[in-house]
């Protein structure tokens, strides 16, 4: 999508764009989180309006998840690599192992609900889970702005003066 920008700004413009819409997605993210986290007990947990709000939840936070992986850490990649970032490309290869991480964990808590859901697993501690993938979540925002900050916003100063 951004190949074909031909200036700096032109660029650099269209990675704020995308990383606007993605974090976007991450507000709507925390407040399905917010609002499904408020479940206490797995039984309640099958309720259909409980389990109606879950599955849009591990909807959204699987598109969230993808994204991050398959556009917007490579356009932060892309940028560094532009700007000859030597420092910011170390931050991102210390960083992306552990949002790594994080993917595994919280895909294998969407393939635990989904089982849930199914009847496949007998029904498990939800509140528990939950808090587990919020302390999760919570981590890998915290990795994904400091990817930002250190593959997008350093490089502000030089986009103004290009």
């Amino acid at each position: 999508m951004l190949e074909n920008c031909k200036s700096v700004k032109e660029r650099w413009g269209g990675v704020s764009k995308i990383l606007d819409g993605w974090l976007q997605q991450r507000q709507e993210l925390i407040v399905e989180f917010c609002t499904v986290s408020g479940v206490h007990d797995s039984t309640s947990a099958l309720a259909l309006d409980t389990e109606e709000g879950l599955r849009h939840f591990c909807e959204l936070m699987v598109d969230y998840i993808s994204a991050g992986h398959f556009e917007v850490y490579d356009h932060l990649i892309q940028e560094a690599e532009e700007f000859n970032d030597g420092s910011g490309m170390e931050v991102a290869r210390c960083i992306y192992p552990q949002i790594s991480k994080t993917t595994e964990l919280v895909l294998a808590f969407n393939d635990r609900f989904d089982a849930l859901l199914n009847g496949d697993s007998p029904s498990s501690n939800l509140a528990r889970e939950l808090s587990g993938l919020g302390e999760t979540l919570v981590s890998r925002f915290d990795l994904e702005d400091q990817l930002i900050e250190n593959l997008h916003y350093a490089h502000r100063d030089l986009i103004v003066s290009a």
